[in-house]
């Protein structure tokens, strides 16, 4: 039921508190501070997202330290927070995950498209127009959490990526159950 309100018309508000989740967990992953971003819209709160995500990584992926301790909790922070959101919207199937999936990255400016073959695309990402391939990469954990979370373990995996000069990013899950 809440899966169909979902995709029907999100208020601002509630956007925006999820949004704002997202930044503290990335944060909180980067060890950062966080900026105040109170009195912005949802728009400009997600564009300072994507700038903010951005300059975290480019500024990790210069600094040498090792990646693998930075995606560990970029994944694990995400996948907390679909687990929140599994639990909240009762999701239990892979088809309702797959869905609330969908609509999340609707609301952030990604069109993603499943084929139930297990096999995903993604033909525009607001995203892409402020991260690089390496960004995007290092990012992408993020989502590898969400999506895991959401489905309850199941993983995501991409094979393309518009950031790496790909007219849409392509890839698959790998269903646990």
């Amino acid at each position: 039921m809440l899966q169909k309100m979902m995709q029907l018309r999100m208020p601002e508000f509630i956007k925006k508190k999820k949004l704002n989740e997202l930044f503290r967990l990335t944060a909180d992953a980067f060890q950062c501070e966080l900026s105040e971003h109170k009195g912005l819209s949802f728009t400009e709160c997600l564009s300072e997202y994507a700038i903010f995500t951005k300059e975290q990584a480019e500024s990790y992926l210069q600094s040498g330290r090792p990646l693998e301790e930075l995606k560990q909790r970029l994944y694990q922070n995400s996948y907390i927070f679909g687990q929140g959101l599994r639990k909240s919207l009762h999701i239990i199937t892979w088809k309702e995950a797959v869905t609330v999936l969908t609509v999340i990255y609707k609301l952030i400016g990604i069109d993603f498209q499943y084929d139930r073959q297990g096999e995903f695309s993604i033909k525009q990402c607001f995203f892409s127009k402020y991260y690089s391939a390496e960004v995007c990469k290092l990012i992408s954990s993020l989502d590898e959490g969400l999506a895991a979370g959401l489905s309850g373990g199941d993983r995501l995996y991409f094979k393309q990526r518009i950031t790496e000069g790909g007219s849409c990013c392509k890839g698959y899950f790998s269903r646990e159950s």
